[in-house]
């Protein structure tokens, strides 16, 4: 589902009038004027093509909006203490208005066989690239925010076709990447209750509608509690999970961290190390998290109603991969992230008007995403793989990461690559998914 600001939705359904389509294909169309609707008596278990077309009228409005930004005065600092700074703000939207071509990414987005169904009362939108190599294994990746379906593109070669990557043709992947709930085309959810257990279990459908009883999961940001979840369900068919964003933390480090106090005695140089990291993105890096957690409807207005402040908050991440937007914005893009790719994912939330409904996903869940305890780890019986990079919020040191998984089949730390490991390094993150699930296949 195309889902646009409510303020172009004239302007919408008249462009996409004349394109003959609400971004859907013919299967979709003529369901109603609003997009969210437009499958609502479709056939529950029924797989739907589907392809993006974005009226031209909603890209003209974003050059409109972005036109007429009313900017704030530059920040009092030299660094980026006070958040995104105006220098990088400016230079990203100049390049969103003068060389950033959206018709791009919607061209290789429609590259890709692209699916919907409906599962649980939603529209789920999804990509299902099938490996060209026998006896390749299903694998379900799920996102995060800011994240989308477009971090996770430069990985579906490396892993559909490792022949072609320096892997072999028996540690190929079926890849199925889904949108979640009230991310790009996704239906936004209506009703409460879309947490990480209930997207799991709705991924686990969607595995079992595509016909694969053996498969693994992958997830890093989101995608790790909802792969989580998936394992601590003991979903129909699945063999095992890998995280790049595991919930180690042990519950005497999670109060210290809580309350403030110092670190506990006794900790490794490696335990020091991610005890200050995290927090330190507690104390300073999470200022979204609790925005998201405690006030989406109200930040959603902003949001929804400027490109530019969407831009920037989702920039303001964490001090890490802004600064490396930063730099793709200077000229110096960190691997998969470039310039262009950065756009592809805003741009992505600001067609889709998906500000909102993407941040309510902080409201419906509890437990810390990084904790043992808060995401049930102990419960999980199912292989469990782990990849530490070295970018990410916080380095998960084995000791833990043993402790909080009791079924620890792999775990290695690399030297390059953050919190989003499949947009930055995409073949190194590729080349880890196949040593890691090699002794599940």
């Amino acid at each position: 589902m195309n889902k646009l600001l409510e303020p172009n939705r004239r302007a919408f359904l008249a462009g996409a009038a004349a394109a003959g389509a609400l971004g859907l294909t013919s299967t979709a169309r003529g369901a109603g004027p609003d997009p969210a609707q437009a499958t609502e008596g479709a056939q529950d278990n029924a797989i739907r093509p589907f392809r993006i077309e974005i009226p031209e009228a909603a890209l003209a409005d974003l050059q409109r909006r972005l036109a007429v930004t009313r900017w704030p005065d530059k920040e009092t600092v030299e660094d980026q203490s006070q958040g995104v700074q105006l220098a990088t703000m400016q230079k990203l939207v100049d390049y969103w208005q003068h060389g950033y071509d959206w018709r791009k990414v919607e061209s290789r987005l429609n590259g890709l066989p692209q699916f919907m169904t409906r599962i649980d009362g939603l529209d789920i939108h999804f990509i299902h690239v099938r490996s060209k190599h026998a006896n390749a294994l299903p694998l379900i990746m799920t996102h995060g925010w800011p994240g989308s379906i477009i971090e996770l593109l430069n990985v579906v070669d490396p892993l559909t076709d490792p022949t072609a990557h320096g892997g072999r043709a028996e540690d190929a992947f079926h890849l199925v990447l889904p949108s979640m709930p009230g991310y790009g085309f996704s239906q936004r959810p209506r009703d409460l209750g879309w947490n990480p257990d209930r997207i799991a279990r709705a991924w686990a459908e969607l595995m079992k509608r595509l016909g694969y009883t053996r498969y693994v999961a992958q997830g890093g940001d989101w995608g790790a509690p909802v792969s989580s979840a998936m394992a601590r369900q003991n979903a129909a068919g699945l063999l095992g999970i890998h995280l790049n964003l595991p919930a180690t933390l042990p519950p005497e480090i999670g109060k210290a961290i809580a309350s403030g106090d110092p670190a506990p005695a006794g900790l490794s140089p490696e335990e020091k190390a991610a005890f200050d990291a995290i927090a330190t993105f507690f104390a300073k890096g999470r200022g979204y998290a609790v925005i998201l957690a405690t006030r989406p409807q109200t930040v959603g207005y902003e949001l929804t109603d400027s490109p530019v402040a969407l831009a920037a908050f989702m920039l303001d991440h964490d001090a890490h991969s802004l600064g490396q937007i930063a730099q793709a914005f200077d000229g110096h893009p960190v691997g998969g992230l470039t310039r262009d790719a950065v756009l592809d994912d805003i741009t992505l939330y600001w067609l889709t008007n998906t500000a909102a409904s993407s941040g309510r996903l902080y409201w419906e869940s509890q437990g810390s995403v990084l904790s043992a305890a808060g995401q049930k780890t102990q419960e999980i019986s199912l292989p469990v793989a782990v990849t530490v990079f070295p970018g990410e919020i916080y380095r998960a040191p084995k000791s833990w990461t043993q402790r909080a998984y009791r079924n620890l089949i792999y775990f290695n730390e690399v030297d390059k690559g953050g919190h989003f490991a499949a947009w930055e390094q995409p073949e190194l993150f590729s080349a880890e998914l196949r040593t890691a699930f090699r002794t599940l296949r």
